[in-house]
């Protein structure tokens, strides 16, 4: 298919790098395509970034039938612009859709068409140190019908944000609170799919979090409550000994990039790391051991997120005196570096755009 192009002689004013926050603003130009059982995906096309139109019926205002997906394109200091492992998330985003009974999207093309979208918003690509392009594709039902069904077309589109740094005050560790009054998704559900329900269950907690004093949730899971499973925005991990240790894949847990970046990382390197379940009272045990080194979130806006107090009912663990560990650094680093081609990509992880 070819890609058609809509110019606009309105351009926005772009903001200062160190004015970026995060998903606030937005670029000039937008990618969408959209389905038709009878056309199949059809009018691939860049055009002005502007609001969807919408019938008032429209099932995923409804209904909810929507996946997303997250990642971010980066600007190295020679200039060039690359993206990390898009081809998973994409691959990702098949696996969602396929979830929610939306129709598949051919991922090569898709990828080339971030690509051509990249390129005309070039200079929307933040180059301050630890800024970048954020980008959300996304798939969303368009029949306008009241009735519990998949919708027979749907509206794909790009757009972009570019955000600034993560940590704008230091690479510091978080606090997370462990719920038992809420589950976020049960094995057989979506918590697998990258698609806004999941989010939208996790709000009330999160709320209750924040009033607390914690920055986020750490879920356990919706059987038996006992299972670590994953934070809100976020993959966990944990340093036990000399082993890291993150949940297993059941089926309601996301199957983070980052997530299986780290995994992959660490048997690059011959260390020690391994997907199992890992109850609540085995973490607290192995932080009574002295044998819980480090806790770490992995994810794609904050990369590594070093975690430094956990709080479970009325007890309250410090991990590693409150202070970022060496393996969230070693991992932070190594990544961030091949994101932004400071270092060899050993991986063959880096899309070069332009």
């Amino acid at each position: 298919m070819e890609i058609a192009m809509t110019t606009t002689e309105t351009l926005k004013s772009k903001p200062d790098d160190a004015d970026l926050g995060f998903g606030t603003i937005f670029t000039d130009y937008m990618f969408n395509m959209d389905y038709d059982p009878d056309k199949g995906w059809y009018a691939p096309r860049i055009e002005p970034y502007e609001a969807i139109k919408m019938d008032p019926a429209t099932m995923f205002l409804h209904y909810g039938q929507g996946v997303f997906e997250g990642l971010k394109a980066y600007r190295t200091k020679s200039g060039r612009i690359q993206l990390f492992r898009p081809q998973e998330n994409l691959k990702r985003l098949n696996r969602s859709s396929r979830r929610l009974c939306i129709p598949e999207v051919d991922e090569a093309f898709v990828l080339d068409a971030m690509k051509q979208l990249i390129t005309t918003e070039k200079d929307w690509v933040p180059d301050a140190p630890q800024t970048s392009l954020y980008i959300r594709p996304t798939i969303i039902a368009m029949d306008p019908y009241l009735g519990v069904r998949a919708s027979h077309t749907y509206r794909f589109f790009i757009i972009f944000s570019p955000v600034g740094a993560y940590y704008p005050e230091g690479f510091n560790p978080i606090k997370i609170l462990v719920t038992s009054d809420y589950v976020r998704a049960v094995r057989g559900g979506i918590g697998e799919a990258k698609t806004p329900a999941n989010y939208a269950a996790s709000l009330l907690a999160g709320e209750d979090a924040h009033g607390a004093g914690y920055t986020q949730v750490l879920w356990l899971d919706g059987v038996e409550q006992k299972y670590l499973e994953e934070v809100g925005s976020m993959n966990i991990f944990f340093v036990i000994d000399d082993e890291i240790v993150t949940p297993e894949l059941n089926g309601s847990i996301l199957p983070g990039i980052t997530r299986m970046s780290v995994i992959e990382l660490a048997k690059h390197w011959n260390e020690k790391v391994s997907e199992k379940k890992i109850s609540i009272d085995e973490l607290i045990r192995a932080h009574a051991s002295g044998s819980l080194k480090e806790v770490f979130g992995a994810g794609t806006a904050a990369v590594i997120s070093p975690v430094g107090q956990i709080k479970y009912g009325d007890q309250v663990i410090t991990i590693n005196d409150n202070q970022t560990g060496p393996v969230a650094k070693k991992y932070y680093k190594a990544i961030t570096d091949i994101q932004y081609g400071q270092a060899e990509d050993p991986m063959g992880w880096i899309v070069e755009v332009i």
